[in-house]
């Protein structure tokens, strides 16, 4: 589907961004385009990969500008460029709305204006029923996207979004910082032994934006069911793996977290679409003029459940070593403490 198609991905630099690279690089896909503002990263990046096919945009999602002159020819979008970390954006809640939000209306207008044919928002857990400023700034880029979407047909720019939970061993992530923590011989630093987060890898993040980009329509919403874990139980696991005496310190809640995370709230639970490993939220498409309908009251709602990190499959100690053993990050970190 990528066959001689120009792929842009902004915030190409990070985690997800080298994931994409790291599977479409070998494939027949004519260019991809790596999007962000971090001119350290991109020459990194060059340096390591060397491959012509990968093209190199310095530029900020926050400027129009820069960001509709990399989408000059693009066929597809996959806008990953984002403030992530809670804490940062609890104490700066404007940075988080001038890139989340405003830049992802840059990066929809550019989009729109340069014909692009299909793009893929990538949301976050923390966008339901959000609580921090990270959260709400990427709640309103799914509101962006989708309220988009609706002045839009099939034949258009097709907007559509993924949600996910926290990507396990993505940058500033609490993996990378236990074993951190591990190796430097401190005790590892958990905030709520009973915090649990949902857990995905970054092979799973690009599985759902591919099947997003497949088989999504105008306004649409993929989730992708996951397992979880205690805060506690992950910490053991990486004891474990690791062989370490390290000490575990609960520290307390940091600024803006939640005790678990949601990815579909009861209302959305109602009307979406189980695809089996995937849920399917369709946008709401009724007009302003609601005297048009008649609306009946959910009677469901009261009685269904969201869908978090909670009530999903809850993995023990083993299992957590099982699916940490799956990553590479933690394999390398594995193989370097053994030499």
């Amino acid at each position: 589907m990528f066959k001689d198609k120009i792929l842009l991905i902004t915030g190409g630099t990070g985690s997800f961004g080298n994931a994409v690279l790291k599977r479409f690089i070998d494939t027949d896909i004519k260019e991809i385009r790596v999007f962000s503002r971090d001119e350290k990263k991109q020459e990194d990046m060059r340096i390591e990969l060397n491959n012509e096919k990968v093209k190199f945009y310095l530029g900020d999602v926050r400027d129009y500008e820069s960001i509709n002159f990399a989408m000059n020819n693009v066929d597809y979008v996959f806008h990953a460029a984002a403030l992530k970390q809670v804490p940062s954006c609890e104490f700066y809640p404007m940075q988080a709305v001038n890139t989340n939000i405003l830049g992802t209306e840059n990066v929809i207008r550019a989009c729109i204006h340069n014909d692009v044919k299909r793009a893929i928002f990538l949301s976050t857990d923390k966008a339901v029923y959000p609580i921090n400023a990270m959260g709400i700034s990427k709640a309103m880029m799914e509101k962006l996207f989708v309220a988009k979407s609706r002045t839009l047909d099939e034949n258009n720019t097709i907007l559509c979004g993924t949600r996910y939970g926290n990507v396990m061993a993505s940058r500033g992530s609490v993996i990378p910082l236990f074993i951190k923590q591990i190796k430097e011989g401190k005790p590892l630093t958990v905030t709520d032994p009973n915090m649990t987060r949902f857990l995905m890898s970054l092979d799973d993040a690009v599985d759902l934006v591919l099947y997003a980009f497949q088989y999504g329509k105008q306004g649409d919403i993929f989730v992708q069911k996951a397992p979880a874990s205690t805060i506690l139980d992950l910490a053991v696991a990486i004891k474990e793996l690791f062989n370490s005496d390290s000490d575990i310190n609960v520290i307390g809640t940091r600024h803006g977290e939640k005790l678990y995370e949601t990815l579909l709230t009861r209302e959305e639970m109602s009307k979406a679409e189980d695809l089996g490993d995937y849920f399917r939220i369709s946008s709401d498409n009724r007009s302003l003029n609601y005297n048009k309908y008649f609306v009946e009251g959910e009677e469901t709602i009261s009685t269904l459940d969201d869908y978090n990190s909670h009530n999903t499959k809850r993995l023990n100690v083993e299992e957590i070593k099982e699916l940490l053993l799956k990553l590479d990050y933690v394999k390398e970190e594995l193989e370097s403490c053994n030499r």
